[in-house]
């Protein structure tokens, strides 16, 4: 039900009106003045303000810059384009002339409210974005995140491209993010492009779009994902797996600023901003001939490197509490604490996976937690040293894991790449990749990731 007032100094056009739009099911409230209003009424409270523009006192529009984010309909017996055109400048949303048909009225109306809606609803969600991904969202005060902040103000405000680098889940799209809401193309629209995710046969046709007839099944022509992001922003996510037709046709974008889709004969002009992500050494793909390298050069012109969280042990306590607030919002319980154990345990493991495995075994336990306490045993987080570490038999499901030798430091990234090649080897033949990737901590695309970084095949059976 919204919430409607009407000014109207006639008072049996008023009383018609709100027996309308009463019948329509709105809840309607009346004045016969601009002042009354105003003396009587809560203004910000409405969801839309009907008023008559020739009113005893202040005219109607002048109503308008007394709620400020209330959609106003002036109405008048005087209809003249002149006088549209003035209510329309001082801010009504629309202007209808007296006397007028019921349906048309109720049409006009529905349409206002349902503007509104959206107006609020795409504010709310702008506002959410900005709390989720700006860089005031990001916790970390490590001299690695510091610099990471640093660097995004300062690149925000341009137009150049940038390449964000770090080990798969320390948040480089969320950096992507950030530098797209501080940037002048705010407004506009961030299209994310997982390029590991889309099949190679289908990746050119995803982002370049594509004609009618240009292949079999293209029974219609299709704008790309590149098109989409027109006036915005396009984060194109692990950068290094882009196959070398794709290659060659983003590095015309970034040269020409125009997009030819497949299997057209002409380019379109296009104004996009590329932030780029990966966690591939691209150098060495360069000289393994497997990305190009003048397009290398093109997508660093600002390089941002992110940090694993083995390395910010200062900002790992403070980013655990934030992902818990966020976590228990998201799921609906009430807040919750991490218990001392939980804290210590938080603060030995070494993370492979990152942010998105911290945020994984903290939401995990906010499921799992009968109380607003989180215990260590509820983030089921392996010790550092592997089990059977403390010298204690394992216990029979913990058998499962190897140990990482004690001479090693846990939190070196050789010593975890030795514990996940040793696992993936000895458990790959008796656990499929979601197991897998579940005793590790870990998503399958991280898995998979690994795998190919570290060069483990997976086995067939």
């Amino acid at each position: 039900m919204s919430r409607i007032l009407v000014i109207e100094d006639e008072p049996i056009i008023r009383t018609e009106l709100r027996r309308l739009l009463t019948r329509a099911g709105h809840d309607v409230a009346e004045a016969g003045a601009v002042p009354e209003a105003a003396a009587e009424h809560a203004l910000d409270a409405f969801d839309l303000v009907i008023s008559d523009l020739r009113l005893p006192g202040p005219p109607g529009t002048d109503i308008i810059a007394l709620c400020p984010g209330v959609p106003v309909l002036i109405m008048t017996s005087f209809a003249t384009v002149k006088s549209a055109v003035d209510a329309m400048k001082l801010g009504a949303v629309d202007y209808i002339a007296k006397p007028f048909d019921h349906d048309e009225l109720l049409l006009q109306v529905e349409r206002v409210l349902r503007e509104g809606r959206l107006t609020r609803q795409n504010a709310a969600l702008k506002r959410e974005v900005e709390q989720t991904w700006s860089p005031g969202g990001m916790v970390g005060n490590s001299p690695a995140m510091r610099d990471v902040f640093e660097r995004v103000r300062k690149v925000a405000p341009s137009a150049a491209t940038v390449l964000v680098l770090g080990e798969s889940g320390t948040g480089k799209e969320l950096v992507a993010r950030a530098v797209h809401a501080q940037s002048p193309r705010a407004e506009g629209p961030l299209i994310a492009v997982n390029c590991a995710a889309i099949p190679e046969g289908l990746l050119e046709s995803e982002l370049f779009g594509h004609e009618k007839g240009a292949f079999t099944g293209a029974q219609a022509a299709h704008a790309g994902l590149v098109e989409a992001a027109h006036g915005g922003t396009l984060f194109l996510d692990e950068i290094g797996e882009l196959p070398a037709p794709a290659q060659a046709r983003l590095l015309r974008m970034l040269q020409d600023g125009e997009v030819r889709r497949v299997g057209a004969t002409r380019s379109r002009k296009v104004d996009v901003r590329i932030l780029a992500a990966t966690h591939r050494d691209l150098p060495r793909r360069v000289q393994e001939g497997l990305f190009r390298q003048d397009l290398y050069f093109r997508l660093r012109v600002v390089e941002i490197r992110l940090p694993p969280l083995r390395e910010r042990g200062e900002d790992v306590p403070a980013l655990a509490k934030h992902l818990l607030e966020r976590a228990s919002r998201r799921i609906g319980r009430p807040p919750a604490s991490l218990a001392p154990d939980a804290l210590a345990a938080i603060a030995q493991h070494p993370w492979p996976g990152n942010v998105r495995e911290l945020e994984n075994a903290i939401e995990r336990a906010v499921i799992l937690a009968d109380g607003p306490l989180l215990t260590a045993d509820l983030l089921a987080l392996e010790p550092p040293g592997g089990p059977g570490s403390d010298g204690n038999p394992p216990a029979l499901e913990e058998t499962d894991f190897p140990t990482v030798p004690v001479s090693e430091d846990p939190r070196s990234p050789d010593s975890m790449e030795e514990y996940f090649r040793r696992f993936v080897l000895e458990h790959q033949d008796r656990m499929g990749e979601t197991e897998l990737a579940r005793r590790l901590g870990i998503s399958r695309k991280t898995l998979w990731e690994k795998r190919q970084r570290l060069g483990i095949p997976r086995t067939r059976a």
